[in-house]
């Protein structure tokens, strides 16, 4: 095999590959990216056994063929080469190594033999559909900060995607996320082909590595799900991954209907408050209390250890008086997702689960657990 290539689509197509193996591996090929040049095009493709990663980019190619080479090793070489050079890819499969050369720079690098590489076995798919970037980016971004990372309640490691009954009617793809703590449910219109889809919950991993699909917000995604995996497809780079085999919690039993006490802030100036008053807070409990009263909202801390803080908000709240507290981590994270410039606050009592939505729009709604304080 020998191909050559411009040093930044090298490296675009080598990052997306290296991010998914993993640091330590006690089989070595997984450590390797399988590179496939033929036509006009290389292929480079990396798996952990759980997720794949094929990113396609164009090249010129000699010598079809194919090899495997260390991802990280690879990766970082391309890196600290110059922008622009031209990386040319040469494997010798008698001698078992690969040669990288740009320019000047001369690099010799040991391979496997790419009949080691694991494929990961195709699927039937059950629905398969299209969605726009910016709408899937919008559905994990808001919901993966709720992910739990506790491995023994493994169900919960991932957002569980799947169509439910939207707020106004109709039909709704829904991203669910919850560590008991705190939840989110974020809702889109859901895509033509998508009404038979059944429930997968993504793990958090391959969350991780769909975002860096999604930046360009023309570009449409095919998605492809099945009982045991899904699939998100642009035209240069497919990921595929294995769902959490377990049954996600009845959620809704979570999501409090009757909260009446409505509080209305704006929210940049609310995270920011949090974000200051916490300072002082222990960095066990982070708790921050919130007293509610006519139009004023006093954030205050007091750790004993490390000393106390107050801060007044002016904001819109005409309920009775109520005091509540909060993990401070967990208000900060709901607060950073409101992209409308007021968050709402519905509360019952200082024990109650509180719901938080931006303004009236009810497609995105988070929950979060009281604490004492």
């Amino acid at each position: 095999m020998k191909i050559s290539i411009e040093r930044g689509t090298l490296l675009k197509a080598v990052a997306q590959a290296q991010s998914v193996v993993e640091r330590r591996n006690t089989i070595p090929i997984l450590a390797n990216v399988l590179i496939e040049a033929e036509g006009d095009t290389a292929q480079f493709r990396a798996t952990d056994l759980d997720i794949e990663v094929v990113d396609k980019a164009p090249a010129q190619v000699e010598r079809a063929g194919a090899t495997t080479v260390a991802a990280t090793t690879l990766h970082e070489i391309v890196r600290k080469l110059p922008d622009g050079a031209l990386v040319t890819l040469t494997a010798d499969a008698a001698s078992g190594r690969l040669t990288v050369e740009a320019g000047r720079s001369n690099f010799s690098l040991a391979t496997l033999p790419r009949e080691d590489f694991p494929v990961m076995a195709s699927s039937e798919y059950h629905s398969n559909f299209t969605a726009n970037a910016a709408i899937l980016r919008r559905l994990f971004d808001k919901s993966k900060f709720a992910i739990s990372t506790e491995e023994t309640r493994y169900y919960l490691n991932g957002v569980y995607m799947h169509v439910a009954d939207a707020v106004e009617g109709g039909k709704a793809l829904r991203c669910v996320a919850t560590d008991g703590h705190r939840l989110a449910r974020i809702d889109a219109n859901l895509p033509m082909g998508a009404e038979d889809m059944p429930g997968v919950i993504v793990p958090r991993k391959t969350v991780g590595e769909l975002r860096k699909l999604l930046d360009d917000d023309e570009m449409d995604i095919a998605v492809s799900v099945s009982e045991t995996k899904v699939r998100f497809a642009t035209p240069n780079i497919t990921l595929t991954s294995k769902v959490i085999d377990g049954t996600f919690p009845d959620y809704t039993r979570v999501i409090p209907a009757g909260n009446t006490r409505r509080l209305e802030v704006d929210a940049a100036e609310f995270a920011r408050a949090v974000d200051r008053v916490a300072t002082v807070s222990s960095e066990r409990s982070r708790a921050v209390k919130l007293q509610l009263d006519d139009d004023r909202l006093i954030l205050s801390v007091n750790a004993p250890d490390s000393g106390a803080a107050e801060e007044e908000l002016a904001v819109a709240y005409s309920d009775e008086r109520l005091e509540i507290g909060f993990n401070a981590k967990y208000l900060l994270e709901i607060a950073n997702q409101v992209d409308r410039e007021n968050a709402v606050f519905l509360f019952n009592s200082s024990g109650d689960p509180t719901l938080m939505r931006e303004g009236n729009d009810e497609s995105a709604v988070y929950v979060v657990m009281p604490m004492r304080v």
